[in-house]
């Protein structure tokens, strides 16, 4: 089995105890979402693209799992050095890159280190096409617009 695997399988399993349907299916949505779009920036960057869809798969967990996103992007770091310490599937130096792009996900206005950006821009990414019809939030609306350009669109 693979890390990415092994970690999803995890992660479904975290997800499926959620009571409801909509939001369960909206977590499963949003966390797979973000992982393809963060392995397509990854590659495009030359960044790693298994450590970028491992820190999509793991960003929202801990709002997911809590119900809360208060401080869910530093809260969610700590969880996920706990699954990946616990799981054994990275090195420290790949936990580190993964919990410090969790960690610094939902400041969109600061620029921080080259995989954190690519998790930052795919959350945009979810959040601006999973449904066209809904406005980009403000916060957003920067990232999304340098995202189009890089991608032609």
């Amino acid at each position: 089995m693979t890390r990415l695997k092994a970690l999803r399988k995890h992660i479904n399993h975290v997800i499926n105890k959620m009571e409801d349907p909509d939001k369960r299916t909206g977590a499963i949505a949003h966390l797979y979402g973000v992982s393809l779009a963060a392995v397509m920036l990854a590659k495009k960057r030359g960044l790693d693209p298994e450590i970028a869809a491992m820190a999509g798969m793991l960003h929202d967990l801990h709002a997911y799992k809590t119900g809360s996103y208060d401080d869910h992007a530093h809260k969610g770091a700590d969880l996920a050095r706990k699954i990946l310490t616990e799981l054994e599937l990275t090195d420290e130096a790949e936990t580190e890159m993964i919990c410090s792009a969790i960690y610094h996900h939902d400041d969109k206005a600061s620029e921080d280190s080259p995989m954190d950006e690519v998790l930052k821009d795919a959350d945009v990414i979810h959040h601006c096409m999973n449904d066209p019809a809904k406005p980009v939030k403000e916060k957003e609306q920067s990232r999304y617009d340098r995202l189009c350009g890089e991608f032609g669109l």
